[in-house]
Formats: C-alpha cells, structure tokens, sequence
C-alpha cells in the first residue's frame, strides 16, 4: 500500500469517526426527524455524519460536490435509489479512485431512511447557487 493511499484511508477513517461520535448527540436524532426537503435538517444531518469531511455544497473536496452529483444524476429515475445505496454500502468508481465509505450497514453511521433522505436533499442542489 502506498503512503498516499494510506493517508487518504487515515482521513477517511478519521471522517467517519468524527461522524459515528456526532451521531450520540440528539441534534442528530432531530435532524433526520424532519422531512427531506428542510435544508436546515439535512445539513445538520450531512455535517453530524461526516459527509462534509469530503464533500461541499458546489465544490469538490476530496469527493465531488453535492451540485455535481445533482446535476450528474438529473432526469436519471434511478437516481434516489443509486445515491442511496452509495451512501450505504460506499462506492468507487463513478467519481475517480477514492473510495467512499460505507455509512450504512455494519457501520450504522445512517439508517436507510436517512440516506435516502439525504439523496433527495443532494438531488434538490441541482441549480442552487
């Protein structure tokens, strides 16, 4: 294994810490509580979990940008179910070689229903500035 791969498994690692310890404090609870569409909540939700370790509103990170990923799955009638099944089970592949970790599953950092809540926040960036 390379010290570069290494490390971006270390900040990986580090992201999903950082999101498993936020998920004990209630604002998380209270975040996924409302609906998909409240802003307020979902980016509550994506800041307690760690997505915004790697990914922003409109600019790539170390993982693309929530807009990106709008406007990449717009009109595709999958597109909910595909997002949240890479936010569940991890991906790699579509964006590059750096692999998402898995937040579902084993790991319990979401629920599904969080995720797919969480897609449709993500599916909703396409066209905010």
């Amino acid at each position: 294994m390379t010290s570069g791969l290494r490390g971006i498994q270390g900040r990986l690692l580090g992201a999903w810490l950082v999101g498993a310890a936020a998920l004990a404090s209630p604002g998380v609870a209270q975040a996924a509580a409302g609906p998909a569409t409240n802003d307020a909540a979902m980016l509550s939700l994506a800041k307690a979990s760690g997505c915004l370790a790697c990914h922003a509103m409109h600019h790539k990170k170390v993982g693309p940008a929530y807009a990106a990923i709008a406007a990449r799955y717009a009109g595709n009638a999958k597109a909910l179910t595909i997002l949240e099944n890479a936010i569940l089970d991890g991906h790699v592949g579509t964006w590059g070689v750096i692999p998402m970790p898995a937040y579902g599953g084993s790991q319990q950092i979401l629920t599904p229903d969080q995720a797919r809540q969480l897609a449709q926040w993500i599916m909703g960036m396409r066209g905010r500035a």
